[in-house]
């Protein structure tokens, strides 16, 4: 009879399409084993790629190389990048526009700090004070990057994120991590993000990022924290921060204690003698330690599109070379968006298909957003160009980003699509 058989034929079609949303979202859940099962949790990893990675984001990522669809109208990929591992997204489709070695696990240096700022970041309230005592400051490696804590003085968690993300400062980190319960806490913490972001190359030894065995991460990896970071206000104001004052030591007989300026270590967003501020950068974190070598995740916006690059451990010995393939790989990026085919995806976080209508996505730190409606009359503005509590201001071209609109697509049509847009994207503003 027509009508049963036609029924019939629906329902399969239905399971049909069911099972193929699924299959999609299906090599999210493929990793290649756990550092701490494998060889790969050395210190020192090896000088090739190994022939069988992670296939998180599609199955050409997992492969050595470099991967990228050439095609008529498509620009050629700069010749002089010499980084052990790149990748080239875009932030708001989550379209891997091309990678090299994307999920092989090197030691990521202070980018792992993207993760400790995500992981910790709505945890505590940015005027939250805190008086530093000599264990807070126990336990950080010999030769770290530090912003210059004093014990005995107090710090607002609002000078601690500036001295984490300006400084790259690990006496920072540690200091947060004391009030979040200690180093072996926030490390436990910072692992269970990571598998919720599902970067699955990713293991964590130490918060701040300072050489440990068994410390690995990925390209890959450090794009998903960083675009995870960037839906939050927060984090975004503090990526976007070129320079600020910091609180400096207590003199005797001094009623109003000093501070000192601090700048932003991302040569990207502050410039150097031999890099220029790139046009459009809005963040996001720089690393450099003995065994990773250089490290660098940024976000840029031109004409639209905001694109995603991280770079780790260029080859070439030259000074800020991290930076100068991080710039080379962007202007690819601009020009090739819109025509060449992605090659993988940026997976969505594991519970990003339960999102509800009306949650309040902002991130502010201590869930100080307005509920449904997010940051309501803040977003607006551009925050890379705004001005910082102490008066101090940003630089360039800046994602304002508002978390109030912040779109997850649900359930069937989350997993068909694979987008995880962010939200109103970009602003513009004047240079200063």
């Amino acid at each position: 009879m027509p009508a049963p058989k036609q029924t019939t034929r629906r329902s399969l079609l239905v399971t049909s399409a069911l099972l193929s949303s699924l299959a999609l979202a299906a090599p999210a859940a493929v990793a290649a084993p756990k550092p701490s099962d494998s060889p790969s949790a050395s210190a020192s990893p090896s000088a090739t790629p190994p022939a069988s990675m992670s296939s998180v984001g599609g199955a050409r990522l997992g492969r050595p190389g470099t991967q990228v669809n050439l095609a008529s109208g498509v620009p050629v990929l700069p010749k002089d990048v010499s980084a052990r591992s790149w990748i080239v997204a875009d932030a708001e489709t989550g379209d891997v526009l091309a990678a090299h070695n994307a999920h092989w696990r090197l030691a990521p240096a202070s980018t792992l700090k993207m993760l400790f700022a995500d992981t910790l970041l709505p945890k505590f309230p940015s005027d939250t004070k805190h008086k530093v005592v000599p264990a807070d400051l126990a336990g950080i490696g010999a030769g770290s990057s530090m912003v210059g804590i004093k014990e005995e003085e107090t710090y607002s968690v609002h000078d601690l994120w500036l001295g984490v993300f300006l400084r790259s400062g690990n006496d920072a980190v540690h200091v947060l991590s004391a009030m979040n319960g200690g180093v072996e806490s926030t490390v436990k913490a910072m692992n269970e993000h990571a598998e919720e972001l599902q970067a699955l190359d990713t293991h964590v030894v130490s918060p701040d990022g300072y050489d440990a065995e068994g410390q690995v991460s990925s390209a890959y990896d450090l794009t998903l924290f960083a675009r995870s970071g960037m839906q939050k206000k927060d984090f975004r104001e503090y990526a976007s921060t070129v320079r600020a004052k910091f609180p400096g030591q207590t003199k005797k007989g001094k009623k109003v204690r000093e501070s000192f300026e601090i700048q932003n270590t991302n040569r990207l967003l502050a410039g150097d003698s031999d890099v220029p501020v790139y046009e459009g950068i809005a963040g996001v974190k720089n690393g450099n330690t003995t065994n990773a070598g250089a490290t660098f995740t940024g976000v840029a916006e031109r004409g639209g599109k905001v694109l995603l690059v991280t770079v780790m451990n260029p080859e070439k010995p030259d000074h800020n070379e991290v930076y100068k393939e991080t710039a080379r790989l962007f202007d690819w990026g601009f020009k090739a968006a819109g025509k060449v085919r992605p090659v993988g995806e940026l997976v969505p976080p594991k519970g990003a298909a339960q999102a509800k209508p009306g949650a309040n996505p902002s991130g502010e730190a201590g869930g100080s957003g307005d509920g449904g409606s997010g940051e309501a009359g803040t977003g607006s503005k551009p925050v890379a160009s705004a001005p910082a509590a102490d008066g101090s201001s940003g630089i360039g071209i800046a994602l304002g980003i508002t978390g109030g609109v912040l779109v997850l697509l649900a359930g069937g049509a989350f997993l068909v699509n694979r987008r995880w847009p962010l939200p109103d994207l970009v602003r513009r503003r004047t240079r200063p």
